[in-house]
């Protein structure tokens, strides 16, 4: 359990919950849990204390057992803790008991999730598809708001009422979904008349992880100004600039970053803002090497890229951003135990993944501007080559090109 009693004032203070289970080792839970609290950081809320609790599997009823509820319910009461944030989905029956027991507001990973992506959300497309996801998830859950008129009790008078305003919400929002679902296809049709006006330039994505630097990256390379900073999931809206390397033009576009645990419908409600990627002739997969897990950040991405792109047959590089962040301890020469990835030097890492990735590799840090011009270099490469299949006549073009640059040096 990690404490943390320092809060600004005006944040909203948050005691957060998770399991180690046989799928889910201490090791990963702890990790999920340090996610989970820089969700609650970019939402606006501050961690003051984490619970884990060792089972085979969630309580039907109240997620954790009985007695770490107690414990939870005897800190909140004791701490002036004003919100729980659990780091799986919750049914609508554990919602409510857990409330009951701890008189604080409740919530789950993806309700968490829905509110940064509301907060962030800055295009009337963002939006839509924000919303959307949120009726999706309060769909199943609208037993739970009504429990103020008694809907469960039986007895004289106590029927009717509750059903009746249950069902008329399911109404409205199947309405809405069914509304915001169309608006959608609308934006669908406009994106894709606005892909096909770009013409033939070549597109490349940038992909990868929340907060890897994949903004940060966009500015540097299209010398633009998207908005950039160290929060989960700081970009949602799909942005495209035109990028010059040498004499060869192409369209670069920042995506919505990747998450483990991500929400099927939430994924669903961003189509739109996938196309980028479904349609991109390149992907550039941005990951932060500083990251203790980057290489089970790499498969979140890889995973969810195969599941709602179709991505496997797209060319990619392999961008490892952050080198001026990486941090490791050689290990002693007396020590025997196993090296752990913390072990690992940097010279090891890219000859690892260089031998995996062959010239589809680079190491960079777009914060210190460190190797970008290898990257650059590869970036031309690849655009040339793509772009080349398409008009083959230009051939003699980049040749005469590179002939004249050879020619200067």
């Amino acid at each position: 359990m990690k404490e943390n009693v320092t809060s600004i004032a005006g944040e909203e203070r948050a005691v957060l919950v998770g399991l180690i289970t046989p799928q889910q080792d201490e090791v990963r839970a702890h990790e999920y849990l340090d996610e989970l609290s820089f969700l609650a950081d970019t939402a606006g809320a501050a961690t003051i204390k984490t619970f884990l609790q060792k089972v085979d599997y969630p309580n039907p009823r109240t997620f954790v057992g009985k007695g770490k509820l107690e414990e939870i319910a005897k800190y909140v009461e004791e701490n002036n803790i004003d919100l729980a944030i659990f780091d799986d989905d919750l049914s609508t029956k554990q919602v409510s008991n857990i409330e009951n027991a701890l008189h604080i507001k409740v919530l789950d990973r993806t309700s968490l999730i829905l509110d940064i992506f509301a907060r962030r959300a800055q295009t009337a497309t963002t939006r839509t598809q924000v919303e959307l996801a949120q009726y999706q998830y309060l769909l199943p859950r609208l037993t739970r708001m009504w429990t103020h008129l008694e809907r469960q009790r039986g007895g004289i008078g106590m029927r009717g009422p509750g059903e009746t305003q249950i069902e008329t919400d399911r109404r409205i929002i199947l309405n809405r979904i069914s509304l915001l679902k169309e608006q959608l296809k609308d934006i669908d049709k406009q994106k894709s008349t606005q892909r096909k006006n770009r013409g033939k330039l070549t597109r490349v994505a940038l992909v990868g992880y929340t907060n890897v630097g994949k903004s940060t990256l966009m500015n540097l390379l299209s010398k633009s100004d998207v908005f950039a900073e160290n929060k989960l999931f700081a970009t949602l809206d799909t942005t495209v600039r035109k990028v010059v390397i040498e004499n060869l033009p192409f369209l670069l576009t920042d995506t919505v970053g990747f998450i483990r645990k991500l929400p099927t419908h939430l994924v669903n409600s961003f189509k739109s803002t996938l196309d980028e990627v479904r349609e991109a002739d390149l992907l550039v997969h941005v990951v932060d090497i500083s990251h203790p897990q980057f290489e089970e950040q790499i498969e979140v991405v890889n995973r969810t890229l195969r599941e709602v792109c179709d991505s496997s047959d797209k060319p990619m590089i392999l961008v490892f951003n952050k080198i001026d962040a990486f941090t490791y301890t050689p290990k002693d020469a007396d020590d025997l135990t196993p090296r752990t990835r913390e072990n690992i030097s940097l010279d090891e890492l890219k000859t690892t993944w260089m031998g995996q990735m062959h010239d589809n590799c680079v190491f960079i840090s777009a914060k210190k501007q460190t190797n970008i011009e290898e990257l650059r270099r590869l970036l031309y490469e690849k655009a040339k080559e793509i772009h080349l299949t398409r008009f083959p006549y230009n051939d003699f073009l980049y040749q005469r090109y590179d002939d004249l640059e050879g020619s200067e040096e």
